[in-house]
């Protein structure tokens, strides 16, 4: 046997048994909060991966106290799968990383409705049952402009209950150039298929006129919707009809006009520099009677979907059966209804919503961010990486404002070995306790620090204090 050979052999010895993991004082703790199955299963891995990095070249074999360290990473990482972790992929509302972080004013009214009992659906002046709308019916009124309002657990869900209470069995007529899909293949067509609606297509993909919609009216249209393109443009040679006209085609006709807004937002964000997008009071003023959007992007508050407009819609909306499945819960309606109260605030909004204060971040500032985290990051990822600061664009996600990117400033990390060492380090990061989630462009993996707030800094620091980098070191090309 060669003297690697018997090093190797040695090192392997030295390694503790599951026994004596399981005595130390870390491991009790750890049995005590999570069990004895599920502590002994994770010290076995911890074990495990030491093992492989004997064998892949590491020296010296770790102690029962740091195995025991590393199995509860392990049992952390297992038991919280919604933990929290850092979105430093550019995309700021992004869909599959939860979209919007909530106001505190939210969260903390969310906390309180789960650690007390609340009035959900008690009226406190007469001692009787009440309505879980009643928490959001005024503030969206005048937040929007409409006559009534109510609220359903997403925008799809809004959409889908509109169709089905004022087009069941009846025709709803559509744009071919608004029939979108958005995440996960959900397709407009679809929706209107499950409400029960005969879908009418009218017009081109390109170009759709008010004689097309004219035309297919008749005695068995339901409704006439729009659809607010949010997550694609189509530009060059395109007609569409407004609003505002079709609103009044639709009451010459004496149907409703259903105006889907995606990603409505409650402010004109074009004074805060932003692109200007359709403002729901606008869309209630342009004579839409219906108007439906979103919670929990470009508004900044938890996943709802919001239907406000003409009263008699919005009672005969609220007696379909549907709408008790479609409901939301004490804890949603309570940060829902301190999102929109910042909205009442409008002088400190930008400042109290994280949606709005990362959106309109300053680039200068992320760069200054990126130039005081670099040398940290640089001296962690060890000489196996080359970390530089870059210019970047950041989007703002969720369908929202498509073709409109935002300048910023990213932490650049290339590799000195192959692109499997980069893959490798994103999955790596991927894996720490609290995860790093960048995205991989032009060979380096970007780390866009529009999301990182300042106060996080020191977060994100020790998150990436607790990478293997001597594993990664041991297994680059």
């Amino acid at each position: 046997m060669s003297a690697m050979a018997e090093s190797e052999v040695s090192s392997l010895r030295r390694l503790p048994a599951v026994a004596a993991v399981l005595a130390t004082a870390e491991a009790v703790l750890l049995q005590q909060r999570h069990g004895r199955v599920p502590t002994t299963r994770a010290i076995r891995q911890a074990i495990d991966e030491a093992r492989q990095a004997l064998r892949a070249g590491s020296v010296a074999a770790p102690s029962v106290t740091e195995l025991a360290q590393r199995a509860q990473t392990l049992l952390e990482a297992h038991t919280a799968g919604l933990r929290p972790l850092f979105n430093l992929t550019g995309t700021v509302l992004h869909t599959n990383l939860g979209r919007a972080v909530l106001a505190e004013a939210a969260i903390d009214a969310a906390v309180a409705a789960m650690r007390h009992a609340v009035a959900l659906e008690y009226d406190l002046d007469d001692g009787a049952r009440g309505e879980r709308d009643d928490h959001l019916r005024a503030l969206l009124c005048e937040l929007t402009g409409a006559e009534d309002a109510t609220v359903v657990n997403n925008n799809a869900a809004a959409v889908l209950l509109c169709l089905n209470t004022l087009a069941l069995g009846r025709e709803a007529v559509v744009s071919r150039g608004e029939l979108i899909e958005i995440g996960g293949a959900f397709r407009m067509p679809d929706i209107m298929a499950r409400a029960g609606v005969r879908m009418v297509e009218v017009g081109t993909t390109n170009r759709t006129h008010a004689a097309d919609y004219r035309d297919a009216l008749n005695e068995g249209t339901g409704l006439v919707l729009k659809v607010h393109t949010s997550n694609y443009r189509i530009q060059g040679f395109t007609a569409d009809v407004g609003a505002r006209e079709l609103a009044a085609i639709a009451d010459a006709a004496g149907v409703p006009l259903l105006n889907d807004l995606g990603s409505g937002s409650l402010v004109d964000l074009s004074r805060y520099g932003l692109a200007k997008e359709p403002t729901v009071r606008q869309a209630v003023a342009e004579g839409a009677r219906l108007v439906t959007f979103s919670g929990d992007k470009l508004l900044g508050g938890p996943q709802a979907g919001f239907i406000v407009g003409d009263r008699a819609l919005i009672a005969q909306i609220n007696r379909n059966p549907l709408k008790r499945a479609l409901r939301v819960d004490k804890l949603r309606l309570a940060a829902i209804e301190a999102t929109l109260n910042l909205y009442c605030d409008p002088d400190r909004l930008a400042e109290r919503l994280p949606t709005l204060r990362v959106l309109t971040r300053d680039r200068d500032d992320i760069e200054a961010q990126a130039h005081r985290l670099q040398p940290t990051v640089a001296k962690r990822l060890g000489d196996a990486f080359v970390v530089d600061v870059g210019a970047c664009f950041s989007q703002v996600g969720s369908g929202a404002l498509p073709l409109d990117t935002l300048a910023s400033a990213a932490l650049l990390i290339r590799p000195r070995g192959g692109q499997r060492a980069l893959e490798r380090l994103g999955a790596t990061l991927r894996a720490l306790p609290r995860p790093i989630i960048g995205r991989v462009a032009d060979g380096a993996l970007y780390l866009d620090l529009r999301c990182l707030a300042e106060a996080e800094e020191s977060l994100f620091l020790s998150a990436l204090s607790q990478l293997d980098t001597d594993g990664l070191a041991a297994r680059a090309p």
